[in-house]
């Protein structure tokens, strides 16, 4: 009964973002305060890891802290980016680029949507939210909430694109 349960809940988080061709082109900013499409983000080369979080977040915080300290072992077995988003506004947006540095995810890719409207465009509802990205910018999975060692399946995904 449990493995109908995990089925059903892991078709519905895929299922809506199995005819996304591409992530959607949103404005926001970098670390550095420059704007920047987040379709660029596009490669055509690596598959991306994207997470949704905020600092007042603590599954968020501990899942991209897990995802950084296994990054240096991960990419040893695939090649992959990983993109954090800032879902704070305005208010709390000083306060999640200090974090950002206090927490050493200096290999993240980090922006900031203060105005919420890549998250709107993603359909992310709740934080932490994660997706997979192929290297041509298609949603493969996604998965919302954050447990220990689930972090593990963003991994096998990854490699399951090569």
């Amino acid at each position: 009964m449990q493995k109908i349960k995990f089925a059903i809940l892991l078709a519905l988080a895929v299922i809506p973002f199995m005819g996304q061709a591409q992530l959607p082109s949103v404005k926001v900013e970098n670390r550095k305060g420059e704007v920047v499409n987040t379709a660029s983000l596009v490669d055509g080369e690596t598959p991306m890891i994207i997470s949704f979080w905020a600092v007042t977040c603590k599954p968020c915080i501990r899942e991209l802290d897990a995802i950084n300290d296994a990054m240096p072992d991960w990419l040893d077995e695939a090649s992959f980016r990983v993109v954090a988003i800032s879902t704070d506004d305005s208010r709390f947006s000083a306060q999640a680029r200090a974090w950002v540095e206090g927490h050493g995810w200096g290999d993240f890719t980090v922006l900031f949507d203060k105005n919420q409207e890549f998250m709107r465009a993603m359909n992310v509802s709740y934080t932490p939210q994660v997706f997979v990205v192929d290297k041509s910018g298609k949603v493969v999975y996604s998965h919302t909430g954050y447990t220990p060692g689930s972090e593990q399946e963003l991994i096998d995904v990854i490699k399951s694109l090569k």
